[in-house]
């Protein structure tokens, strides 16, 4: 990804960067991304969706899911990340699926997103879900040619870092300074 070209953002955080690519037309929207790990310890990335998904067959494990979606006025939220333990509790909660991140390592991932409005939103941006591998995630047996996915805890809902991109304005097709 060329990292002079206005579609295209990088965020620097800790032991981290991410760059996003946004393309835009017709109400639907491409997120290309790349996330290096550039510290010590193995990052867990949540872009994997949850268990619940993938036991309703909502979601293939390993798969990158459906975005989450959160409107403001014209603008647009989309994340990838851990939510925490809703209430009520439901009978089976969504606990969340990571892709694991070693150190040094490069996560590539690619999405589309139709945006389900009549009015095309004036900013859209995009948040990930990361966080420091810890001793509660797990493997999930994998499916035959599918990546390894992690099972997480609710509780990293509140404990991951997110990792937004700054707002994409849709009209010039480039993210804000």
């Amino acid at each position: 990804m060329p990292a002079d070209a206005r579609n295209v953002s990088r965020i620097v955080r800790d032991d981290m960067e991410l760059e996003a690519r946004f393309e835009y037309a017709a109400d639907k929207l491409k997120v290309g991304y790349r996330l290096r790990n550039t510290g010590k310890t193995p990052l867990m990335v949540f872009d994997r969706g949850n268990r619940h998904a993938v036991l309703t067959r909502k979601l293939v494990q390993g798969e990158i899911a459906a975005p989450l979606l959160s409107e403001d006025g014209g603008d647009i939220t989309l994340s990838h990340r851990a939510l925490p333990l809703p209430d009520p509790v439901p009978i089976i909660p969504p606990t969340p699926l990571a892709a694991r991140v070693e150190p040094g390592a490069v996560l590539d991932g690619e999405f589309g997103f139709a945006i389900p409005s009549q009015v095309p939103p004036e900013r859209v941006r995009w948040c990930l879900g990361v966080i420091p591998f810890a001793n509660d995630f797990r493997p999930v047996k994998a499916e035959p040619d599918a990546r390894e996915v992690w099972i997480g805890s609710l509780k990293h809902g509140g404990r991951q870092q997110l990792l937004c991109t700054p707002w994409f304005d849709v009209a010039t097709a480039a993210f804000e300074a």
